[in-house]
Parts: C-alpha cells; structure tokens; sequence
C-alpha cells in the first residue's frame, strides 16, 4: 500500500531533477493546457518556470492567477509529487536562466543553450506551493 511523503521527503523529490508537467486553466470552453516543462525549487522556496511572456502558458498563468505541477519518478517503485499554488510574475535574469538551462543540459549544454536564445524577455513565474499530493510506493 503507498503513503503520502512527509513534507520533507515530498520536499527533497520536487527538487530533485525531473522533468515537471504543468497544468493550468485554459478557458471555459477548453480542458487546461498541460505541457512538460523544466524547473527549479529549492525545499521551503518557490517553484520557479521561465518561459517567454507571449507563450501560451504565460498567458494562460496570468489569467488564472495559479497553476499545478506533477513530478514523478518512472521507475519503480513509483513516487510522486503534485503541487498547486498563486504564480507572481516577474523578469527572467540570466542568471536564473543559465541555471535552468545547466541543471537539464550540464554545463556545456546549459550555455550552448543559453547562447542560442534571446537574452531579455524572458518572464520567471514563481509558485508558492499551497496544495501538496504525494505518493511513494516504496513505503508501506
């Protein structure tokens, strides 16, 4: 039988790495939009998702004022941890994306990456995680 992780391990796993996927009101007249996307938190912080201001998500964040965020781990035995919350909107500095960008692609990548986009524009949406599910089937 799963438990529920406690705040601490719930905590350590959504900063471990993984790809997130987001979901966020969309519209009345449409399901949420629901994308995988990278992250950092760091245990007691905020959840943090850079992304362009004219993107989809962006939009869809601003309007709905919140969003969620599922992590998981895939191979068992399965864990996971979902989070919700307000988002506050605020610039991307350089240094928050190459941050990003090394802990998904390493160093090298990190900043090939970063060379290859736009410097400036960028938004970084901060969620203070309010609702917390969590699941590890390793315990119990």
């Amino acid at each position: 039988m799963p438990r529920s992780m406690s705040r601490t391990e719930r905590e350590e796993f959504l900063a471990g790495l993984h790809v997130g996927v987001l979901s966020v009101a969309a519209g009345d007249d449409r399901g949420p939009l629901t994308i995988p996307i990278w992250y950092t938190y760091q245990p007691g912080g905020t959840l943090n998702v850079s992304t362009g201001p004219g993107t989809r998500k962006a939009q869809a964040i601003m309007a709905a004022g919140r969003f969620s965020l599922c992590v998981q781990d895939e191979q068992p035995p399965y864990k996971y941890v979902s989070v919700e919350g307000p988002a506050v909107i605020e610039d991307a500095t350089d240094a928050e994306r190459l941050e990003l960008a090394r802990r998904y692609l390493g160093t090298e990548g990190g900043d090939a990456f970063l060379a290859a986009t736009p410097a400036g524009g960028q938004i970084m949406i901060r969620m203070t995680p309010e609702r917390w599910v969590s699941v590890d089937y390793s315990q119990g």
